[in-house]
């Protein structure tokens, strides 16, 4: 449609991603303005979109929280009621070997979590929500950012998607066009590899001179389990099999009750085998003997995918630019060491806010003003804390053993290890061709609908709907290599990385080979085409405001 059919709308501040970061980003705004005389704002013009039917149901993580933003933001949120299922009572790490688990004598500094809760970020973001909207801040839920709008290198505000078009883009009777959102400062908390953080700093290059980002992808589900084999806010994370000592990553049992628990794997997005498939490693993990006796009689109620921004403090892009900012997992600050990014996302969403409210103060919300915010996380226990793990990840570089000693290394010498700053690859680059690997295809866990699971299974356990009649939001610039040179050279990694088996390899009529195709509505939001892929020509977008997942309690 032409632009002069959207309608535009002015505000103070647009916040894109009503998670963590988005909104302790507002509900800091929020006290701020509380506790002026004369504010430079109104709390109804604090706008946050949220391109999830509801706020929460794209909020997915472990998740073990680290409370220390969350007391700063509200400090008495246990008397306020705030959704914690259970404080931690016990941690334990093992080694999982195919038929043995070794429990380590001593937890790693790093995976002790006492004064920690055992959460469901669904729940939290639902909780924090309430708060935000009962201060009067409009939250739009069901609205996708589809593009940052520019007024030469200055961010004036986001452009929102199109309703009702067809899947050939073409507007059907209950077509709506989207919306041009003007602000005088926009927020990008859009989780990991944001589409619109994508745009932004591939424009700006606010990438420049950092390492890339790294990421790893987290496959969850969620059990209900007979009464008496484990204690509420019991921790457990494991090392080793199913996944190869060449790979990053391991498993994790959150104890939400004695009855309930968050299960998952995480894995490096930085393997060299095309044909690891992620979530067949999760199925095969829940075989593992120790697993089955905990998991045996249960039932699996839930399932989501996420990816997670590894790359640590020398991954973060500039945070600051003409207008806006990048906070939380968008702009990558996650402590991969601790295995948690909810109070940094929290604590970054909080001191863009203070950042935010003085420059509106001030009546300038240029680079120079808004910069301010860079110098605000690197002088707050934000940079402390990534600075410790500054090259953590990095350190895994040559597998599991030869990242142990790094990381203790990395330990004694506050961060540092071998040298100053690891350099890193961004995992597609480290994919391997098929002429390059000579190990057999990673073998595939029997599924038996009760332990282990295909991916349209748990697809279905994560509540994912998503129009059919739309257009495609997972845009591949070229279907020829898909469908011809990535067949020889790598196998169509495509088929084996995504975990809600979006992209599958058909026959063509006639026998004449196989093509690409997309089952779009599967996705589950998780971003790892858009990361993963060794050609990077996967572009995630959102879809039509609202569809996706529903990841209640998880």
């Amino acid at each position: 449609m032409a632009e002069a059919e959207r309608e535009t709308l002015e505000t103070g501040v647009l916040i894109v991603g009503a998670g963590p970061a988005g909104l302790s980003c507002a509900l800091r705004l929020v006290q701020l303005i509380r506790g002026h005389p004369a504010p430079p704002l109104q709390t109804d013009s604090i706008y946050v979109l949220e391109k999830a039917s509801e706020v929460g149901a794209h909020c997915l993580s472990g998740a073990v929280l680290d409370p220390r933003a969350l007391r700063e933001l509200i400090p008495d949120f246990e008397a306020q009621g705030a959704p914690l299922d259970s404080p931690v009572t016990s941690d334990r790490v093992f080694y999982f070997t195919s038929s043995g688990a070794w429990k380590l004598p001593l937890n790693p500094p790093f995976l002790r979590n006492h004064g920690n809760y055992v959460v469901s970020l669904n729940k939290l973001a639902k909780w924090l929500a309430q708060r935000v909207e009962g201060a009067g801040v409009n939250i739009f839920a069901g609205f996708s950012g589809m593009e940052v709008l520019f007024e030469g290198s200055r961010v004036t505000g986001v452009g929102t998607e199109d309703k009702g078009l067809d899947k050939n883009g073409k507007p059907m009777s209950n077509f709506q066009p989207g919306t041009n959102l003007r602000a005088k400062v926009t927020v990008l908390a859009e989780g990991p590899r944001g589409s619109l953080a994508k745009q932004l700093i591939s424009r700006l290059g606010l990438d420049c001179d950092r390492e890339p980002q790294v990421y790893a992808l987290g496959i969850k589900e969620l059990w209900e389990i007979p009464a008496g084999r484990i204690a509420a806010g019991e921790v457990i994370h494991t090392a080793g099999w199913p996944l190869a000592s060449s790979q990053f990553g391991g498993g994790f049992i959150y104890a939400l009750s004695e009855t309930k628990l968050s299960i998952g794997l995480v894995s490096g997005l930085d393997y060299g085998d095309p044909r690891f498939d992620p979530h067949s490693a999760f199925q095969q993990w829940k075989t593992h003997p120790w697993l089955r006796r905990l998991l045996e009689g249960g039932q699996m109620l839930r399932y989501g995918a996420k990816t997670i921004p590894e790359g640590g403090y020398f991954s973060v892009p500039a945070t600051a630019t003409d207008g806006a900012l990048l906070i939380g997992d968008s702009a990558g600050f996650l402590n991969s060491q601790r295995l948690k990014g909810i109070h940094l996302a929290m604590k970054t969403g909080m001191l863009a806010a203070e950042t935010i409210f003085e420059a509106l103060c001030a009546g300038d919300t240029s680079a120079r003003s808004l910069g301010k915010f860079e110098g605000c996380w690197r002088a707050s226990w934000v940079k402390n804390e990534l600075w410790k793990v500054r090259n953590f990840h990095q350190g895994f570089e040559h597998g599991f053993w030869a990242g142990a000693i790094h990381g203790a290394l990395q330990y004694v010498t506050g961060g540092r290890g071998w040298r100053a700053r690891y350099p890193a690859r961004a995992g597609h680059e480290r994919m391997k061709q098929l002429s390059e690997t000579y190990t057999a295809p990673p073998e595939q866990p029997k599924t038996d609908g009760r332990l282990a699971f295909d991916k349209l299974t748990d697809v279905y356990h994560s509540g994912t709907h998503h129009e059919e009649d739309q257009p495609c939001h997972l845009k591949i610039a070229d279907f020829d290599i898909c469908n011809h040179r990535c067949t020889a050279e790598y196998g169509n990694p495509c088929q084996y990385f995504c975990p809600a088996a979006v992209y599958e390899m058909e026959e063509v009529p006639g026998g004449a080979g196989k093509r690409l195709k997309i089952n779009a509505s599967n996705c589950v939001h998780c971003k790892t085409c858009d990361i993963a892929d060794p050609y990077q020509i996967i572009t995630w977008v959102p879809p039509e405001g609202g569809g996706g997942p529903q990841y209640d309690g998880l």
